[in-house]
């Protein structure tokens, strides 16, 4: 399947849905393909996901993730549901066998296919079927998906299905053009870590960009810069680079025990846990 080579290989996050994803490195009972949308669509969609699981016992498989700022639509064989930006750790539990189709949505999608602020949306979902432009998306992909999910044919018949309808939102405005370059440097100018230093970035005053991250996200610009650098601290951790001290200096923290105790509060792990889990698998 495509991208489990590179899922499956401690210390490496080869994309954007690997880095968020707090994966135990030896845990074997999923893969995963990944998709990238075409060009045209990339300002609405981001990245497609398909996790296949077969999980031989009835503990099931905690998996965490500390969400992108963005919105999702996911289906499975037993729900469907447009899922807003979680500002917490994400959990999910793998049990039996199963699948889903994700479309991770770019930052700009959430509102117009709400039809309102993605604030109301936040640490929430709703089911797809409430989304004018995806309610027939359901069982359409359960009808391509049923027979083989792990299929690369099926996979590209439900991109298409997607793409088909998340192309009639259109070209993309002013402000949706925005509101994905807010958040693409957060996310790619390591430089930018504080509100402040956004804000100079952009061009914008504090109080515009909070009015605008509010409205189409859902979320504050100090929850974005937040939240990259734990992305950051965690994609470190993976590589095994530099001292516990060293990472937390290069994000910013005022010191080691802040940058710990931060990245605890948002994981459950320690990072020093986090970074023997990621060395050793246990």
């Amino acid at each position: 399947m495509g991208g489990l080579e590179d899922s499956r290989q401690p210390g490496r996050a080869p994309d954007d849905i690997e880095r968020a994803h707090l994966r135990d490195p030896s845990d074997d009972t999923f893969e995963i393909s990944r998709h990238l949308p075409p060009d045209e669509l990339t300002g609405w969609i981001r990245r497609y996901w398909v996790p296949v699981w077969d999980v031989p016992d009835q503990r099931g498989r905690v998996q965490k993730v500390l969400q992108y700022p963005v919105t999702l639509a996911v289906v499975t064989p037993t729900y469907a549901r447009f899922v807003g930006p979680q500002r917490g750790l994400s959990t999910t539990v793998l049990e039996g066998r199963g699948w889903a189709f994700g479309v991770k949505l770019a930052p700009a999608a959430g509102q117009p296919l709400l039809g309102g602020p993605v604030r109301g949306i936040t640490d929430r979902y709703a089911d797809l079927a409430t989304v004018p432009l995806l309610r027939d998306l359901p069982g359409l992909l359960r009808a391509v998906m049923s027979e083989d999910p792990g299929d690369e044919a099926a996979h590209a018949a439900g991109r298409t299905l997607v793409e088909d309808r998340v192309a009639r939102l259109g070209p993309l405005g002013p402000e949706d053009r925005l509101v994905n370059e807010v958040v693409r440097t957060v996310e790619e100018d390591g430089s930018v870590l504080t509100v402040t230093s956004l804000c100079e970035r952009l061009g914008l005053s504090e109080r515009s960009l909070q009015r605008l991250t509010s409205r189409r996200l859902g979320l504050s610009p100090l929850w974005l810069v937040r939240r990259r650098r734990l992305h950051e601290a965690a994609d470190r951790l993976r590589q095994q680079v530099g001292s516990l001290a060293d990472v937390a200096a290069d994000l910013g923290y005022a010191d080691q025990a802040h940058f710990s105790r931060d990245f605890r509060t948002a994981t459950g792990y320690s990072p020093r846990e986090f970074a023997t889990l990621q060395r050793t698998g246990a």
